[in-house]
């Protein structure tokens, strides 16, 4: 039933009257009496007698169409108990609403007689078997994966109907798409289908374009929130009845129904638009590898950064890691600088507090010479996104809620970015002073600043107000936010990566690795340095996200984070959980759940609204039974009606 109710997180029977005995089908809607009321519910399966001494007669059949896939109902229960949540609100993500119209006029039309996962024309010319009778199944060109010691092996075993699981870490200027996109038709040749994630719409839309290319038209269905409720259902139906072998989208694609699911991929796992912000909270990553665990299909992570989480699948032996050779490396990368490091310091001894060094500076002015654009990744959006009194250095805070104030533009008012309220009249507590100066600079403020440093050259701003999918291959300066940077013709003549305290000093157990994630993003779409790409990052070439980014090497960083938090108690070494609430409210769970021998409560430390947040830790082997105990013990306080409500996460991004 779809009630999210710890206490009631089980099925219950009903009998079928025989005017629904046509209709009611394993995984159709259907609409039962409980508790008095009339509620939504799933028809799980049909057996032949109940244990239940009176059950009751189903009320409705919502719609005959079994939208709930046995598989997908196997995994939203896994996924349950993963993350100590309840089936009806893992359901509530795997299947989306129901839109009537939508339904309608794709059941009135009968599916395809055409095998779904059989090849269209355009993917027969793309995919075919080599002529020399050998592996029968591979793709004749791996193409693009020919860079990677084991990615023929790795499309060979795809086409040949095997199961590799692989961890891969793409080079700079990396088609990820493309590789994507091979790996796709690699497994339609082998006529099963594939379920693949990405973070955003950008992605998508660009894998979008790639799967096109290489299968045809009408071989896929991208399935995104952002769609619209019957485009979105129009996909899914698609998908259910097996009209398309294959399903791209968003984190709302990792439960998509495929039939003969051969393979479960995402890129940039790293990314947090792959976390889910409803409950039971669970993220793509995980949940694609659960799936790929139970139905014993292949598994591709992908990224040019990797996460611990996808390191401890290499280490564990769980998957292998495709990677290019150090020399094949360094001929794709461009050539990259950081500006903390002693020699830059000797001959600049103002880079170390200098926000845009005589480095990055020449190095953008060369760029441009040469007729190439120059890309500056600025970590903060805005024009001043944070002030402080320019006498004695003291934060600006909003004199009604102590939110921070902020700059809107050179000529605007200081505003709270907390309530909105402008401060026109705002004097410092501490010494009285009314001159504000930047603390931290947005990039309006970087792009009006480069464009008077580089006058009669255009400059463009991408970030949340208008995100650019492409820019020309000219001179020209793109201003960009981390994860809005825009593609350009022929590659970047220079990449500066500026504000790198801004990143590496934030307190998050991910920082370091969020860092390295953004910058690799940014400069993968450099030129090689034969082509005359460089980078410039504003860093102390010392610290380990700058050399992991100075060497090209993902997988050193990784090894390195996931060492840390193995000696550190920290996920993915171990399994934490979180729980946040009331006081009042925490403790009393906690009271109640009988927690592993072997479990550590740590806390409480204060939350968000006045809340506080407790964690548990225990062994990895242990994961099971902390998940069990959190969910009966949440079950104990809905059953009594608690009024306090108690998040409970399970490996939550964020640990503080």
């Amino acid at each position: 039933m779809d009630l999210p109710l710890a206490h009631l997180d089980r099925p219950f029977d009903y009998l079928v009257p025989a005017e629904l005995d046509a209709q009611a089908l394993p995984g159709v809607r259907v609409k039962v009496r409980f508790a008095g009321q009339l509620v939504d519910g799933w028809l799980l399966e049909r057996v032949a007698e109940s244990d239940h001494p009176r059950p009751r007669y189903l009320e409705k059949v919502v719609s005959p169409v079994p939208v709930l896939a046995p598989e997908v109902a196997r995994l939203a229960r896994a996924v349950a108990d993963r993350y100590a949540g309840s089936l009806a609100d893992v359901l509530r993500l795997a299947v989306p609403p129901r839109h009537a119209r939508a339904e309608k006029e794709l059941t009135a039309a009968p599916p395809d007689d055409a095998d779904p996962a059989a090849p269209a024309d355009d993917a027969e010319r793309t995919v075919t078997a080599p002529s020399d009778g050998t592996d029968p199944g591979a793709p004749v060109d791996p193409r693009g994966w020919r860079d990677y010691p084991a990615g023929p092996a790795l499309l060979h075993a795809l086409a040949d109907g095997r199961a590799p699981r692989a961890v891969w870490s793409a080079l700079p200027g990396e088609d990820w798409a493309a590789r994507y996109a091979d790996a796709v038709a690699a497994v339609v040749a082998g006529r099963r289908g594939a379920v693949v994630v990405v973070a955003d719409a950008r992605d998508l839309e660009r894998l979008d374009a790639a799967l096109t290319g290489v299968l045809g038209a009408g071989r896929h269905v991208c399935l995104s929130a952002a769609l619209g409720p019957a485009r979105r259902y129009r996909a899914f139906l698609a998908a259910r009845r097996g009209d398309v072998p294959v399903v791209i989208g968003t984190r709302a694609a990792m439960f998509a129904p495929v039939d003969r699911l051969g393979l479960v991929a995402i890129w940039d796992d790293g990314d947090d638009l792959h976390a889910e912000p409803r409950a039971p909270y669970p993220h793509a990553r995980d949940v694609l590898l659960t799936r790929a665990q139970l139905g014993e299909t292949a598994a591709l992570v992908g990224g040019y950064a990797r996460t611990a989480e996808a390191q401890l699948l290499v280490e564990t032996r769980w998957a292998r890691e495709v990677v290019a050779d150090r020399v094949t490396v360094r001929a794709r990368m461009p050539a990259i600088a950081p500006t903390g490091d002693d020699p830059h310091l000797a001959r600049d001894p103002g880079a170390a507090s200098a926000r845009l060094p005589s480095l990055a500076w020449t190095t953008a002015r060369d760029a441009l010479r040469a007729d190439l654009p120059v890309l500056v990744q600025v970590p903060r959006r805005g024009y001043l996104p944070s002030i402080a009194c320019a006498d004695c250095r003291t934060p600006a805070r909003c004199p009604h809620c102590a939110g921070p104030l902020a700059l809107p533009a050179a000529d605007g008012l200081p505003a709270c970015r907390w309530c909105g309220r402008g401060a026109a009249a705002y004097a410092c507590p501490e010494c009285g002073g009314r001159r504000l100066r930047a603390s931290v600079t947005g990039a309006r403020r970087t792009a009006e600043e480069l464009g008077r440093a580089f006058p009669g050259v255009p400059v463009r701003t991408s970030g949340r107000d208008e995100v650019l999918g492409a820019v020309p291959g000219g001179a020209g300066l793109v201003i960009a936010t981390p994860g809005a940077e825009p593609m350009a013709d022929g590659g970047y003549g220079a990449v500066l990566l500026l504000d790198s305290w801004a990143l590496l000093t934030r307190a998050d157990l991910r920082a370091g690795e969020e860092a390295l994630r953004r910058w690799l993003a940014a400069v993968a779409l450099a030129r090689p340095g034969a082509a005359g790409g460089r980078v410039v990052v504003v860093a102390d070439g010392g610290l380990a996200p700058v050399q992991a980014l100075l060497r090209w090497d993902a997988a050193w960083f990784a090894a390195r984070e996931l060492a840390e938090r193995r000696e550190l108690g920290f996920p993915p070494a171990v399994r934490m959980a979180s729980v946040t609430g009331p006081a009042e409210a925490v403790s009393d769970l906690l009271a109640g759940a009988r927690l592993p021998a072997d479990a550590e409560v740590l806390g409480p430390v204060p939350a968000d609204e006045g809340r506080e947040r407790m964690l548990v830790r225990v062994p990895r082997a242990r994961a099971a039974a902390l998940a069990e105990a959190l969910h009966a013990a949440a079950g104990q306080r809905s059953a009594r009606k608690a009024a306090d409500p108690v998040r409970l996460q399970v490996d939550p991004l964020s640990l503080f």
